[in-house]
């Protein structure tokens, strides 16, 4: 009966709708501030474009490569962003209906938040490198040490990869990106903690207040984490000069490179450039993405006659 009791946890209802929603939220989300993505991927891989407000560079990109630019790259930017969120919200339940008995609490949020982190980095990183890959393709760059790549979709930029590169460098990156599950941790905790007590006494959250609370806790996330972002940027790009002969890139001792040389070109600050771009759209398509899944999930479980089994 154990055995049969687990397979439900682990292949329940509920969860898939979860993950479904997870991924639908993400990639309305994504699609509406898309080009807020473009801006803070230009000014974290090109050291030499100057670190300017958001809308400008947005308006350099347009007049220089064509308004369509600012959506470069959006199919295999949602089809990562859509499987990766469906792997979290997935895994990230399945842990809540297994290791939350009574009433959830901050240490266990940011634990189930590490280990769907953990889980998605190693299954969805080659799609987010070739999606870096793509999105950067027939940008115009002021660094001239940067090279423009060819690639005729996803699946050619995944056998040119492997082909010419490697299969190990459809990981690149995924050491920061592992460390980097702290960010989703600390969102979900903070979005977790600050939705029960929105909710205390079987009070409704109004969508405003799921809006903010989703866009406050991610705005915390991404602040702390910031600088690995730009290094987890840069090795998927893949155009980083490793000083080793060969070696794992993504390593440690690349991730400590890449920091220091920043911060000695570019000082201190250097680690930030980028920042408001990434604030502007991690923070807005997190809020965005939190009402449109909680509006999918209700919806869902009102229209199927469930309940919601998951405790908050």
């Amino acid at each position: 009966m154990s055995e049969s009791s687990s397979s439900v946890r682990l292949l329940s209802y509920e969860t898939l709708v979860h993950a479904v929603a997870g991924a639908m939220g993400s990639v309305t989300a994504m699609t509406v501030f898309f080009p807020l993505d473009t801006a803070r991927i230009r000014l974290q891989v090109d050291e030499n474009r100057k670190s300017q407000s958001t809308p400008i560079i947005l308006a350099e990109i347009a007049k220089e490569e064509g308004i369509l630019s600012l959506y470069r790259g959006w199919f295999p930017v949602i089809s990562s962003l859509c499987c990766s969120n469906f792997v979290y919200f997935y895994t990230f339940n399945t842990l809540k209906r297994v290791m939350v008995s009574d009433r959830s609490k901050p240490s266990k949020d940011l634990l189930m938040g590490f280990i769907s982190g953990a889980v998605n980095v190693l299954l969805t990183t080659p799609m987010w490198v070739v999606n870096t890959r793509l999105k950067l393709q027939g940008a115009k760059f002021r660094n001239e040490d940067l090279h423009q790549t060819h690639y005729k979709g996803i699946f050619d930029a995944f056998s040119q990869i492997i082909a010419n590169e490697g299969v190990g460098t459809l990981w690149n990156g995924t050491l920061p990106s592992l460390v980097l599950v702290f960010n989703p941790a600390v969102q979900f905790m903070f979005y977790e903690a600050m939705k029960r007590r929105a909710g205390h006494g079987g009070r409704k959250i109004s969508s405003f207040e799921i809006f903010l609370i989703g866009a406050i806790a991610k705005a915390i996330a991404t602040s702390a984490t910031y600088p690995l972002q730009t290094v987890q940027a840069i090795l998927r790009f893949g155009q980083y000069k490793s000083d080793g002969k060969g070696g794992l890139v993504g390593s440690l001792k690349n991730v400590v490179s890449l920091l220091m040389d920043r911060i000695k070109r570019h000082g201190l600050l250097g680690l930030y450039k980028g920042l408001e771009a990434k604030l502007l759209q991690t923070v807005l398509t997190a809020a965005l993405m939190f009402v449109v899944y909680e509006k999918i999930t209700a919806a869902t479980f009102k229209l199927m006659g469930l309940q919601k089994k998951l405790k908050h």
